[in-house]
């Protein structure tokens, strides 16, 4: 799921829990059969078309599986949590870290995620300018005017600084303060201001999505090539698609296998702006990186 998105992008309104979800709309009957399955994902503003998708979406799922489909828009990962919990919803879309937060409160297991956007694994790049050859790996960071994103961006900062406190072995609480390894830290608040910076000289270096370093090159706004890529964080996985453990079995194998043969590319236009991007299963092991950075890096609450 390839926006870049930063930890406070899910949102699970309160009304969401205070109306529709007052009963236990996921909980099976005396036979063991579904009722009604409600997902709640994500809202998209920038895509007027995603309510018309969404329905469509309920509709082709309905038929799959057989039990009337909800799909909801909402305000807060905590929320959601608790509402599966509660078995007041079945689907839950998370982001890495909110996973394992999940699992710690309730028995959920993963359902899918998506492929990535183009061709590129998702990694955050450190990048500088191509003729400074005095940065050539992170080791060479130390001592320059850095640029994150922003502290709730995980592509902009979580996971370039679990990369470098964790390789280069670094205090995470000190990591920022100026002189301890950097000259200074700013936050430009944009990926596209942290590629701009550095190829105007007003960063040394910075910690970027490579899928923006790609979108602004082949937009003609800056030529990556003028600049150098010198270090990178492991792949950054995408959200995942959770459902309730204890949801019949065979609902969710019907479930999992609607999302992995889903091939409406109205559907990944409207959502994702590229039609080649697909549902894929998800595994809980890709999701261990972002367990370890939080345990790194000391994240607690709700991101």
């Amino acid at each position: 799921m390839k926006k870049i998105f930063n930890t406070t992008f899910l949102l699970l309104t309160s009304v969401l829990v205070l109306t529709g979800c007052q009963t236990n709309k996921g909980e099976a009957d005396e036979n063991n059969q579904l009722e009604k399955l409600t997902i709640v994902t994500m809202p998209d503003e920038n895509n007027p078309e995603a309510g018309g998708k969404n329905k469509q979406f309920q509709e082709d799922m309905s038929k799959a599986l057989g039990v009337t489909v909800e799909q909801m828009e909402g305000a807060d990962y905590a929320v959601g949590i608790e509402a599966m919990k509660n078995k007041q919803l079945d689907v839950l879309l998370v982001s890495p870290m909110s996973y394992f937060q999940a699992k710690q409160k309730t028995a959920i297991e993963p359902v899918v995620t998506t492929t990535s956007m183009g061709a590129s694994e998702y990694r955050t790049l450190f990048i500088t300018q191509k003729d400074n050859d005095k940065l050539n790996n992170i080791e060479d960071l130390k001592g320059t005017n850095f640029a994150f994103v922003d502290p709730a961006s995980s592509s902009g900062y979580m996971f370039p600084k679990y990369t470098l406190v964790k390789e280069l072995k670094l205090s995470a609480d000190q990591l920022e303060e100026p002189g301890y390894f950097f000259k200074t830290v700013a936050y430009s608040g944009k990926h596209d201001a942290s590629v701009m910076g550095v190829a105007k000289g007003d960063y040394e270096a910075a910690a970027v999505a490579g899928q923006v370093l790609d979108q602004m090159d082949a937009a003609g706004l800056v030529d990556k090539d003028e600049l150098k890529v010198i270090g990178k964080t492991d792949v950054i996985p995408n959200p995942v698609y959770v459902m309730r453990k204890d949801l019949p079995e065979d609902i969710k194998k019907k479930i999992k296998d609607f999302y992995v043969t889903y091939d409406n590319t109205d559907y990944f236009e409207t959502f994702y702006k590229d039609p080649t991007v697909k549902f894929v299963e998800a595994h809980e092991e890709d999701y261990r990186v972002a367990e370890d950075m939080m345990n790194t890096l000391g994240i607690k609450g709700d991101n």
